[in-house]
């Protein structure tokens, strides 16, 4: 059996540009509203991430509407056309097997802005003064 170099966890470069093609292929479809759906048709909708399992049998597609406006809305109506989205993945992408994709909200962006939020509130800001005096 072949050993790996990568430690775990670790995804390899296949893993990971694979991913990325998926990405861009479901960007690309979005973008151009291939897919019929009313509430598709409706929104833009990024897709920010997409992570593969180490087999390319499964892909975890992260997502966000534009302004992040109906965002549950629109990840049932990606989930409703998974099959078809599935479909032209798999013809765009030459590998053995068809990955299954699993749909779900980026929430990096809302742990991001909850970070700022922090960094930004008085309590914070009055403990770096603090902090800066010590060191003054």
């Amino acid at each position: 059996m072949k050993q790996s170099n990568e430690p775990r966890g670790e995804p390899s470069v296949r893993t990971l540009r694979v991913g990325e093609q998926v990405r861009h292929i479901l960007s690309e479809i979005l973008a151009r509203g291939d897919v019929h759906d009313d509430t598709l048709a409706k929104h833009l909708v990024s897709v920010t991430e997409v992570r593969m399992s180490p087999d390319l049998r499964h892909a975890t597609v992260f997502v966000k509407p534009l302004l992040g406006k109906d965002e549950e809305v629109v990840i049932k109506a990606l989930r409703t056309n998974t099959a078809y989205l599935q479909r032209e993945v798999a013809t765009r992408v030459k590998m053995k097997y068809a990955a299954k994709l699993k749909f779900l909200a980026d929430e990096s962006f809302d742990e991001g802005s909850h970070i700022d939020t922090l960094l930004r509130s008085p309590k914070v800001a009055r403990d770096l003064a603090d902090g800066e005096e010590a060191e003054g």
